[in-house]
């Protein structure tokens, strides 16, 4: 009957046979090669859908990273004029890499511009008061910025719920109060 006790050093691997994977020197590589390039930066932008064009704003950002601005404002006009209004703001994620290639993430415009919109209020007040509110929204118009906003890739994973009262939240940061429509005040 075996022992349950080994002595120490009775079982010895012989780890010479194992390979490790060997990533090439990426200095012999085609720039076209994945491997060839590596991530840089991340930057994020506030461009109006469909209208962005190359100026101050964008160039400060991309400029130090050797893209293109005339490239990446006719590639965001183009996916961007399909999915929301011309002159919406959105918020854009762009990932820059090293061989001045680079990938953009359009996701949705800022929350308050989405609760300003739906209180039909053109500008938050300079001063928020909870007594005198700038604007009403109803339950139902925070339930659809809420599920606009849930479908952003970086919130997925936050129940519906929370989304929601973070998106109140932020109604009342800018003096604009929930309430039912028949509600008269």
């Amino acid at each position: 009957r075996p022992s349950l006790y080994l002595p120490e050093g009775s079982i010895k691997h012989n780890y010479s046979n194992t390979t490790k994977r060997q990533l090439p020197d990426t200095n012999l590589l085609p720039k076209s090669h994945p491997l060839a390039m590596s991530f840089v930066r991340a930057v994020r932008l506030r461009v109006p859908a469909g209208n962005a064009k190359p100026g101050p704003a964008i160039g400060q950002a991309l400029g130090p990273l050797g893209i293109n601005m005339a490239q990446f404002c006719k590639e965001f006009n183009e996916k961007s004029e399909t999915m929301y209004e011309r002159d919406t703001p959105l918020r854009v994620e762009l990932r820059a890499m090293s061989d001045r290639s680079y990938t953009f993430e359009v996701r949705s415009p800022p929350t308050s511009w989405l609760v300003r919109q739906a209180a039909g209020v053109p500008k938050g007040p300079n001063s928020p008061n909870r007594d005198r509110p700038a604007g009403f929204i109803t339950p139902e118009a925070i339930y659809e910025i809420a599920k606009m906003k849930q479908a952003d890739d970086n919130r997925w994973h936050l129940p519906l719920e929370g989304v929601a009262k973070s998106v109140v939240g932020t109604a009342r940061s800018i003096g604009i109060a929930v309430r039912e429509e028949q509600e008269e005040a």
